[in-house]
């Protein structure tokens, strides 16, 4: 070969060689990168090409597809009772992309997982149409739609949970939307998103699992488990040496009560009245590192937790002055808990004192239903011994007998309750939070954990209170679970 054709063929064989390095760097180093581009509309069509799997609650699909008309996008999203599943199954449009779990198990809901490998392979020999798998939920459909029905037109939020395997039972936030209303690719599709986020309730805000609020009294049962785990308290039917008025320490503010009885009131009949001078004498005698200690252990301070959704973190303030430590051990000041933390902290003390990770995927299953993942109960940590968990079982079980939650009362069941009402706003000048923390016990012990929020800004001031507006929901969601049972 001459010269000027051996350059030709090694500038040949170069340029081979600089597209086979550019086809594998665009195949396989950016392929995941290609792939998820904002302006790759080819994973959007193929997504939309096919029926999408489903989300399972009892055995049933609460999603579905329609065929639609549009050349591109063969198939929308539809949601059967969407404002009160929405919290659970997010949403998932042609437009607006996804969110919850429509988006965390998009491959098994798509099709396009890993896991579904051998799924999509027969389909090629089979001739099969190609289909998403499904998504089975832990939720208790009954439990479900007695927490969005009892929320009603009220602004609010629940959480129930089993405490002996952590699974959730009921998720709803309200004000709601329907995903469906935004799902496919028309105009009244945008005007539903455009309307949605302009809206200044914030209805598709999931105040369950990603608001958090100060917790009031429902936190009391945190300080109560610090008290007796560092030996504060040896007796909950002793007196607490507990001056009325107490004054906050380093303060001249005295520490308000709004029940009668809290000079020396024992720590059973604190929890029952609701004292605010105990349990902020409490935290302060416990010290602000053993409350953090032990909030923490509840959850607080541990960043988001995946349910596989993600929920925001709680807080108990770390670095507070005494005063603010008292004024934190009643659930005001910087304390902040999402529903779902209250619910933990419920669902830890009913079983005896083994907090189980909250989880809502029970499993996944393939388009044939064979089940290709299946979630397990997994401790998460125990805050309180079973010991002291039992007393305050006892102290909770006061409260809804004889105290401030009997309309959470159900008869014939042990149920355990505490009643919150959470100042908020610049000098509490803000409609304050009704709380209510619940759970019923059988001879099994306890199916269902309840942590139930309402922000009511149309009730008068006067008639708020977690008793009179969010004891009798977690009532009927508790009902609800042991009607099952």
């Amino acid at each position: 070969m001459n010269k000027p054709l051996r350059r030709i063929a090694i500038f040949c064989g170069i340029l081979v060689l600089a597209l086979m390095i550019r086809d594998n760097w665009l195949q396989y180093v950016r392929a995941d990168e290609l792939n998820t581009h904002k302006l790759n509309k080819r994973v959007e069509i193929e997504r939309y090409a096919h029926e999408r799997g489903n989300i399972i609650v009892d055995g049933k699909a609460v999603t579905g597809s329609v065929e639609t008309d549009d050349s591109y996008y063969k198939y929308k999203r539809t949601y059967t009772d969407g404002p009160m599943w929405a919290p659970v199954t997010g949403y998932a449009s042609q437009v607006f992309g996804a969110n919850q779990i429509e988006k965390l198990e998009d491959g098994i809901l798509s099709g396009n997982s890993d896991q579904l490998f051998f799924d999509r392979t027969m389909a090629m020999f089979t001739g099969d149409k190609k289909k998403g798998g499904n998504v089975v939920t832990t939720l208790n459909g009954k439990a479900q739609k007695a927490a969005f029905e009892g929320l009603g037109k009220k602004k609010g939020a629940v959480a129930a949970i089993d405490p002996k395997t952590g699974r959730i039972l009921a998720l709803a936030s309200t004000p709601s939307y329907d995903p469906s209303s935004f799902a496919g690719r028309l105009k009244d599709d945008e005007k539903a998103w455009v309307s949605l986020n302009k809206d200044t309730d914030k209805p598709m805000l999931n105040r369950a699992l990603r608001e958090t609020y100060p917790p009031g009294s429902t936190f009391k049962v945190v300080t109560a488990a610090a008290a007796l785990e560092n030996g504060k308290v040896d007796d909950i039917d002793a007196p607490t040496d507990t001056p009325e008025p107490y004054i906050l320490p380093g303060t001249q503010t005295p520490m308000v009560n709004h029940a009668s009885g809290c000079e020396n009131a024992s720590l059973n009949r604190a929890m029952e009245v609701s004292c605010n001078s105990v349990f902020a004498k409490l935290g302060d005698d416990v010290t602000r590192d053993k409350m953090v200690e032990t909030a923490e252990e509840f959850g607080f301070n541990n960043g988001e937790i995946d349910t596989p959704v993600r929920a925001a973190s709680s807080v108990y303030d770390r670095n507070m002055s005494r005063d603010g430590n008292a004024q934190s051990s009643i659930g005001q000041f910087n304390t902040a808990a999402t529903p779902l933390q209250m619910a933990m902290v419920t669902a830890a003390i009913a079983n005896d004192g083994k907090l189980m990770k909250p989880y809502m995927i029970d499993s996944l299953v393939s388009p044939d239903l064979d089940t290709i993942q299946q979630n397990e109960p997994e401790e998460m940590s125990r805050p309180i011994s079973a010991e002291n968990a039992q007393l305050l079982q006892k102290m909770m079980e006061n409260v809804v007998e004889r105290g401030t939650g009997s309309n959470a009362a159900i008869p014939g069941v042990k149920v355990g309750g505490k009643t919150g009402t959470a100042q908020h706003g610049e000098n509490n000048s803000k409609n304050p939070y009704a709380w209510f923390i619940s759970y019923a016990k059988g001879a099994d012990g306890s199916p269902v954990a309840v942590a139930v929020v309402v922000e009511d800004s149309e009730a008068r001031r006067d008639d708020i209170s977690g008793g009179g507006l969010a004891a009798p929901i977690a009532k009927a969601v508790m009902k609800a679970v042991l009607s099952d049972k």
